[in-house]
C-alpha cells in the first residue's frame, strides 16, 4: 500500500508546509491549505504579480524553514513562486543536508528538477539501487508520473522544483513515511 502525502505552501515566514489542498482530504491533518498570495504577494497563482512587479530572489533573500513533515527530518524549504497545494505552475526550493535520503517514492504528476548546488543522485525503482544517476550543479531531471525514484544529497545540496502542481509524495512502502514515526 502506497501512502500519498500533498504539500500546502504557506507564507515563506509562516513556514506553514503540511497537509493537502483539499481540506476534507484525510491527510490535511487540519490544516487549511495557503493562498498563492501569502507566497509571494500575488493575487493570481499564475505568477503575475498584481502590482506588475517582478519576484526577485537573491540567494540572501531565500528565507528556509524546515521542510515538509511528508520528507524525513533535515530537509529546509523556500516556495518561491506558485502553491505546491494548487494545480498550477510554482517553484520551490529544497535544501538537504549531506547524506539525505528520500527513500523510493512516486508523484501523481511531472517532476522537474534542477540541482542549484551540491550533488543530488537520483535512482529508479523501487528499492534504493547502488547504481544512482549522479546531478552535479546545473543539471535537470524529468521525472515521469507515477515513475518510482528515490533520491541521495552529496554535500549541502539544493534542488528547485520547478513544476505543475499540485505537489504529492507517495512512498513505495508506508513505513518510510516519515508521519507514521
Amino acid at each position: 500500500m502506497r501512502i500519498r502525502a500533498c504539500v500546502a505552501a504557506g507564507a515563506l515566514t509562516a513556514g506553514l508546509l503540511a497537509g493537502c489542498a483539499d481540506a476534507d482530504d484525510p491527510n490535511m491533518n487540519g490544516a487549511a491549505p495557503a493562498s498563492p498570495d501569502a507566497v509571494i504577494g500575488n493575487d493570481e497563482s499564475n505568477g503575475e504579480d498584481a502590482n506588475d512587479e517582478h519576484a526577485v530572489f537573491t540567494p540572501d533573500d531565500i528565507m528556509w524553514e524546515p521542510g515538509p513533515e511528508v520528507l524525513p527530518e533535515g530537509a529546509e524549504v523556500a516556495v518561491l513562486d506558485g502553491d505546491p497545494a494548487v494545480s498550477d505552475y510554482f517553484a520551490l526550493r529544497l535544501k538537504l543536508p549531506d547524506g539525505y535520503i528520500i527513500p523510493p517514492h512516486t508523484h501523481p504528476a511531472t517532476e522537474r528538477v534542477t540541482v542549484i548546488s551540491g550533488t543530488f543522485y537520483v535512482g529508479h525503482g523501487e528499492e534504493i539501487a547502488n547504481d544512482m544517476t549522479q546531478l552535479d550543479t546545473g543539471s535537470y531531471i524529468m521525472i515521469p508520473p507515477e515513475n518510482p525514484h528515490h533520491a541521495r544529497a552529496e554535500g549541502e545540496t539544493i534542488i528547485q522544483l520547478s513544476t505543475v502542481g499540485p505537489w504529492a509524495l507517495d512512498y513505495i512502502n508506508p513505513e518510510d513515511d516519515p508521519r507514521n514515526e
